[in-house]
């Protein structure tokens, strides 16, 4: 299988789909892996980053068939950023000693998406003369 951006994009909207709704119904599921006790206060973040988590995942999805563009390269660099942070954070926070290795799941997750759409982001040599060409002109190429 080719890695397209297609495919990260759709993978993208289905794994955040999942997570909104683990995040909203079922947050002790994730949490109890990682040894953080569900409190009032934590179900209240975990529901409102469902929120995020689900405008993110219509987000990949809705794109999931766009061009080479500037907007399809912010939304795959916003997301490379977010889940390096997101990596970064999951690591520190297992060295501080707040969450158990279980969290090393979602780092690995995160650091492949970030590898996924920086791979996907180049690979279409730039000398080809392909990349930011529209559809139509490549069918007449």
């Amino acid at each position: 299988m080719k890695l397209t951006f297609r495919s990260l994009a759709i993978l993208a909207a289905l794994l955040f789909f999942c997570l909104a709704f683990v995040w909203m119904f079922a947050p002790n599921l994730l949490l109890s892996d990682w040894g953080v006790e569900l409190t009032s206060s934590v179900a209240i973040i975990g529901r409102r980053a469902s929120a995020l988590y689900a405008g993110i995942a219509v987000m990949f999805f809705a794109a999931r068939n766009a061009e080479p563009s500037p907007a399809r390269s912010a939304l795959s660099k916003g997301f490379m950023v977010a889940c390096l942070m997101l990596a970064v954070l999951g690591v520190f926070e297992l060295t501080a000693g707040h969450v158990k290795p279980a969290i090393l799941i979602a780092v690995a997750i995160e650091i492949a998406f970030t590898l996924g759409f920086l791979y996907v982001g180049y690979a279409v040599p730039a000398h080809s003369g392909v990349q930011g060409m529209t559809s139509l002109q490549r069918k007449k190429r």
